[in-house]
């Protein structure tokens, strides 16, 4: 039976811990100048962003880390759902003190970060595997329990999915509160199943709920400061990690539908752009800046977004 301590508390927690750790950071950010770095080619309503803080993904993982570690005894499943967290914020964080603290403009190499992001999948693939023994089997929405198993391809799918995640979640945070409000439906989804299931990371669901939150507080329109690839890539990983221990893998396109549009997006018009000799089908990847060229509010974008993705969480409920 689940308790105000199991669900309630982690949200309130997070939530607290996050709006006091951002004004706290914010001032440090700006004194190390970790500015955002905007593109010259992007919406130019976007240029007045330039300096704004970026690294903010810090406070969301510290108090993500800071609650969830009150519950790690007592919820085993929780450890590798928060290794996958931290594990690819640090490739992040990284990341972005490369680019915006010590000015390397492209930050860490392609191969550097896809190595990181690899590793990081390894180290959670065992541990489901040879620790939980938790079976990578899918289940199949609307079939009310049919599952899905690849064999011995379940491995190379693990990797393609959870790496795919976490860039799907990178490429959406382009906008204030766009990644944020996106993603604490996601984590409500996967607090509502855990419970449901008795998944058993319910606490670390609802400790990113908090976070994000708090986070939002500072991140919506006009933004104070950005989350970057310290708090994008960590998020990725929640998404993922959390798909797996609940075994809902195959719930992502549904309920992550705005991360893989966002992905599908640049895919599309980059593969274009090369195939016709620079001819674009989007006015610009990834997706959200396309529509804001159509003329929409950056306020819009997120609202629609998140709508749409709030409507396919229940969707999602429904599909189990």
């Amino acid at each position: 039976m689940f308790t105000n301590y199991q669900v309630i508390m982690p949200v309130v927690i997070a939530f607290i811990l996050s709006a006091v750790l951002g004004p706290v950071m914010i001032p440090i950010l700006k004194r190390v100048k970790a500015g955002q770095m905007v593109r010259d080619d992007g919406p130019k309503s976007h240029l007045k962003k330039t300096g704004t803080p970026t690294m903010g993904g810090l406070f969301i993982l510290g108090s993500i880390l800071a609650t969830s570690l009150f519950y790690v005894k007592d919820y085993p499943k929780i450890i590798p759902v928060l290794f996958t967290i931290l594990g690819f914020g640090l490739i992040g964080f990284l990341d972005d003190y490369l680019k915006v603290v010590l000015k390397r403009s492209m930050g860490l190499k392609a191969w550097q970060k896809m190595l990181g992001q690899i590793l990081v999948t390894s180290i959670l693939a065992y541990y489901l595997v040879y620790i939980l023994d938790i079976p990578l089997a899918m289940k199949i929405p609307f079939t009310n329990g049919v599952f899905l198993d690849f064999g011995f391809l379940n491995i190379p799918l693990l990797f393609f999915i959870v790496i795919g995640c976490v860039n799907g979640t990178n490429f959406t945070d382009g906008l204030d509160g766009l990644l944020g409000s996106v993603t604490v439906l996601i984590a409500t989804f996967f607090a509502v199943v855990s419970i449901g299931l008795s998944a058993g990371i319910t606490p670390v669901a609802c400790a990113v709920v908090g976070a994000l939150l708090g986070f939002l507080l500072f991140n919506v329109h006009p933004a104070s400061v950005f989350m970057g690839d310290t708090g994008s890539l960590a998020l990725g990983g929640f998404v993922a990690a959390s798909a797996y221990i609940t075994q809902m893998q195959l719930f992502i396109p549904i309920i992550g539908l705005v991360y893989m549009l966002e992905v599908l997006s640049v895919i599309i018009q980059v593969g274009y752009f090369k195939l016709s000799g620079g001819k674009r089908v989007f006015k610009m990847a990834p997706i959200h800046h396309h529509f804001e060229l159509c003329g929409w509010k950056e306020t819009k974008v997120v609202a629609v977004f998140s709508i749409i993705t709030a409507v396919l969480c229940v969707i999602g409920l429904i599909a189990m």
